[in-house]
């Protein structure tokens, strides 16, 4: 078997690296959340949640502004603590087939629900320093999701486990500029984190190497036949030589066959993290004495993640690597480390509030910048040749109505609707991220026990599109199907005034 793979070095490269590079392009930082497109949330303020976020940053009384708008702190008279806590229950199930690259069907199950329960946590301080000028720092979950499969289903070259988070802190002031007009900005220091694992489909690596060694039979018989025609080799000669570099490829094909066969999958878990630092900038405008207009911008953040990848590898494929003429032509799938660039998106928002003597009413309107996330370019710590994974995300646009009625002074009740797209489209959607377009109603309530202390508590439904999938990976493996996904959210949050 040595002699037989001697010539492979460089021809197997590209379909064995395939492999390694789907489990860490796919695995490293490849990008479910609740009530925002892609892994993108809005889960920061319980009060916010009861009217779908609509009215986020000029409803008042709501210290989530100090991360959400900094010009709104203005409307924030005294100093404000605030806890909030949202439990995001989400619901992914597919219903769908996969094959090979040979147009095999890949055996397994559906995957189960790889929706999750997970708690998103956010804590507020603001204060006024001065008539005109306010300060406060938060600390938020702008991005985060996590979706599980059974390790048997069929998607499990696609993903297995994948848990990302952004956790932001953020320091922000405000002037007011005029009695009507204020302007704010934020420093944000972001930690990004990744957890993600899938399998390893051995066989089209061997496939890859059974590939190679066709490859490498035929451009010896061609020169071979070259060598005949030019009268360098007697025909007789030439065509037991023919004969012998044949059977000498099928041979150590079929010796790869044997050792990779279907069905026999590693397994790749990555981890990866690094802080990015970014702003935002904030306007605050009333417009009338119950008319309130704010718009913020909030400025991407660049990452380059760094991180490690542990691969399990199986018996046959280890011979392969065994073999002192292959050692340098198939990746080793040893413990390595990896770095990607990666960026969270920026996002442009407008919100409007008026208020009445009984109710208010606002909306919201934000534009988040997928466009960023066009592809994964993965650089390996093991000098292997960087590899690159297209996404091509689109813009997306949330809007939301919604408002307050108040029983009396202190209880208020809370509604809303919001529609949200999705960045992802058939081509490009990954069971990571099985997300598509939301439509959300919400409902909330509020109690205030004091002229200092206020609690809220608002519950929200995701009604979500079919999510179509039809995505081939790297080594071949397609998946086509659809999800079917819900989502659940209960918001609580405690206030005090000082």
């Amino acid at each position: 078997m040595h002699t037989s793979f001697r010539s492979l070095t460089g021809a197997a490269r590209p379909l064995a690296l395939a492999a390694l590079s789907m489990a860490i392009v796919g695995a490293l930082v490849a990008p479910v959340s609740a009530n925002a497109s892609a892994f993108q949330l809005k889960e920061n303020s319980a009060k916010g949640l009861g009217r779908a976020f609509a009215g986020s940053a000029t409803a008042g009384g709501d210290a989530s502004v100090v991360v959400n708008n900094p010009a709104a702190m203005s409307e924030l008279k005294g100093t404000y603590l605030q806890a909030d806590v949202t439990a995001i229950n989400f619901s992914a199930k597919f219903e769908g087939s996969a094959h090979d690259v040979l147009g095999r069907p890949i055996s397994g199950g559906n995957g189960g629900d790889a929706g999750t329960t997970l708690p998103v946590p956010a804590l507020f301080f603001a204060t006024q320093v001065s008539d005109r000028v306010h300060v406060g720092g938060g600390f938020s979950v702008p991005f985060g999701f996590q979706t599980e499969y059974d390790k048997d289903w069929v998607g499990r070259y696609h993903g297995l486990k994948s848990k990302f988070q952004s956790l932001d802190a953020t320091l922000s002031a405000s002037f007011d500029v005029t009695d009507n007009f204020s302007l704010g900005a934020s420093f944000i220091a972001q930690k990004t984190s990744a957890e993600l694992t899938s399998a390893v489909n051995f066989n089209a690596v061997g496939l890859g190497i059974q590939q190679a060694i066709g490859a490498q039979t035929a451009a010896g018989v061609a020169q071979i036949q070259a060598a005949i025609a030019a009268g360098q080799i007697p025909a007789a000669q030439g065509a037991a030589m023919i004969q012998a570099a044949v059977q000498q490829g099928q041979a150590a094909a079929a010796g790869v066959a044997a050792v990779t066969p279907p069905g026999v999958d590693g397994y790749a878990r990555i981890k990866g993290d690094d802080w990015g630092y970014g702003w935002q900038l904030g306007g605050f405008w009333k417009l009338t004495p119950n008319d309130k207009l704010a718009l913020n911008y909030r400025a991407k953040i660049s990452h380059r993640l760094q991180g490690t990848g542990n691969f399990t590898t199986t018996p046959g494929y280890d011979l392969l690597l065994a073999n002192p003429a292959l050692a340098s032509s198939i990746p080793p799938f040893s413990h390595t480390t990896g770095t990607a660039d990666f960026t969270t998106p920026a996002v442009a928002s407008v919100s409007y509030w008026h208020q009445g003597e009984k109710y208010g009413l606002g909306a919201d309107v934000a534009y988040t910048k997928w466009d960023v996330f066009k592809n994964l370019t993965v650089n390996y710590g093991n000098s292997q040749p960087q590899t690159s994974e297209p996404y091509n995300w689109r813009n997306t646009v949330y809007a939301s109505i919604g408002g307050d009625y108040y029983v009396n002074d202190k209880l208020t009740l809370r509604a809303g609707v919001a529609v949200d797209s999705s960045p992802t489209y058939e081509k490009t959607r990954s069971p990571r991220v099985p997300d598509s377009t939301r439509k959300m109603a919400t409902v909330g309530i509020g109690y205030k026990a004091s002229e200092n202390f206020e609690i809220n508590a608002s519950y929200a439904h995701i009604f979500v599109n079919n999510a179509h999938v039809s995505l081939t990976n790297s080594t071949g493996d397609t998946l086509t199907g659809n999800f079917d996904d819900y989502g659940n959210l209960l918001s609580f949050s405690a206030m005090y005034k000082f």
